[in-house]
């Protein structure tokens, strides 16, 4: 009975230290990385980076995540005179988690690589939900990006990035990522988080109409 009794007491002692250890090891792992709750209300018009940098600290602030300085991943281009700047550049090296604390990518090239773990499953909201993909109603698997998939801006003479994320009109087109990895095919750029395809137009209605609702990758710089 002495024994059984020991090995009980040494039983709850183990499970006490790894529930211990569990939330240490959570509580170095702060939220880095969400998918916005929302948007601009404005479609693809931000109010530029700076604005879109603003909707993401914002709802982090409100998500108790404020401390921490968060940007938009979004690139810029040179259509009609812009200036090229690169998601993958406004976002420093990593590591990125969600809200769960789950590990996004330990860095940048992580990130950008063939066995990226950014998924329906991980690219939570700051507020830990779930964002609607293909199949659910409404589809909004479609994220603002403007990017390559290596994270670099697109070149060439089309409007990728709706004006460099100041329109909201029914013209234009911005380049979006599939959070959920899914498309209407298997074809490789169906399957990106972050480079699927160009958005019908800029204007909200738009948005929604090509599958998506304006919503934003956001990242702590690290």
């Amino acid at each position: 009975m002495l024994r059984k009794s020991y090995l009980i007491a040494a039983g709850l002692l183990v499970t006490a230290t790894w529930s211990l250890e569990a939330r240490a090891q959570a509580a170095k792992e702060p939220m880095t990385f969400f998918v916005s709750s929302v948007g601009s209300g404005k479609g693809a018009d931000l109010g530029g980076l700076a604005g879109a940098d603003a909707i993401c600290q914002k709802l982090a602030t409100d998500a108790g995540a404020g401390s921490l300085t968060w940007h938009a991943y979004l690139s810029t281009s040179s259509y009609k005179g812009g200036t090229i700047v690169n998601a993958r550049d406004r976002i420093g090296n990593g590591p990125w988690h969600n809200a769960k604390g789950e590990l996004i990518a330990h860095n940048i090239d992580e990130l950008h690589g063939k066995n990226s773990i950014v998924s329906k499953q991980t690219a939570l909201t700051e507020k830990g939900a779930v964002v609607n993909g293909r199949g659910d109603t409404p589809n909004q698997h479609d994220i603002l990006t403007g990017s390559r998939p290596d994270g670099t801006a697109l070149l060439g003479a089309t409007d990728s990035t709706c004006s460099n994320w100041t329109s909201g009109a029914d013209d234009g087109s911005a380049m979006l990522g599939h959070h959920d990895r899914t498309g209407l095919s298997l074809d490789p750029p169906m399957l990106s988080w972050n480079s699927a395809h160009p958005s019908a137009g800029c204007s909200q209605p738009k948005l929604v109409q090509t599958g998506g609702a304006g919503q934003l990758y956001c990242f702590a710089v690290r």
